[in-house]
């Protein structure tokens, strides 16, 4: 039987593969201050129940063997909140059966309308870090694991490490552009949103370039 608490430590494992990218041994060691042998421990049991898989990846190594790197696998995703996946694909199923795909974009437009009314009443005034770390508190909310940051050119990065609807934004494509449009009436004329990564594109999260183009030339 495993000590109980080996239990956060694997489940510390896994957000930090979940937000952070794939990892090392070396990496999840120094984020949790335990030893990389500790940490090839809890790693051995993830992959033994198929959370953790592992390929020898890219390092800063100069010499020897590429360092073991760590990702999660599928089954892994379930361990994180979906928003009732099956219930929302089948609405929307429902939906495109009885009214058509009008229906389905009526839908989403609905959706995306209260959103915006929502979000507003919560959305933070001020400057546009401010306002998008406001946003990236109530996606984080919401499940999506969200972090923002600012680049060193001056932008704006708003991170999405999971999807909580995502079984329902592959069954609708029209949710993950009416979000983008989302984040942009929510934010300004003059601030420009655009998608760099996309989790149904194959990517590992969503990533959201934000600027602030009231100061452009």
């Amino acid at each position: 039987m495993k000590p109980a608490a080996e239990a956060p430590s694997r489940e510390k494992i896994l957000f930090f593969i979940k937000t952070k990218g794939p990892q090392t041994a070396a990496q999840l060691a120094r984020r949790l201050g335990v030893t990389p042998m500790a940490i090839r421990q809890h790693v051995a049991a993830l992959t033994e129940d198929g959370l953790v898989e592992d390929d020898d990846g890219p390092t800063e190594r100069k010499v020897g063997r590429p360092a073991r790197v760590f990702r999660l696998t599928a089954k892994a995703t379930e361990r994180f909140p979906d928003s009732h996946a099956e219930l929302a694909v089948g609405v929307l199923d429902a939906v495109r059966a009885a009214f058509g795909e009008e229906g389905v974009a009526r839908l989403v437009a609905e959706r995306n309308k209260r959103q915006l009314e929502v979000y507003g009443e919560r959305l933070p005034d001020g400057p546009l870090d401010k306002r998008v770390a406001g946003l990236a508190s109530i996606r984080r909310d919401e499940g999506y694991l969200a972090e923002w940051s600012r680049q060193r050119d001056g932008s704006l990065l708003l991170v999405e490490n999971h999807c909580p609807i995502c079984a329902a934004a592959e069954t609708c494509q029209g949710l993950c552009a009416g979000e983008l449009e989302l984040f942009r009436d929510l934010l300004g004329d003059d601030v420009s949103v655009e998608r760099e990564e996309h989790i149904l594109g194959g990517d590992r999260r969503c990533a959201y370039r934000i600027r602030d183009e009231s100061f452009e030339v």
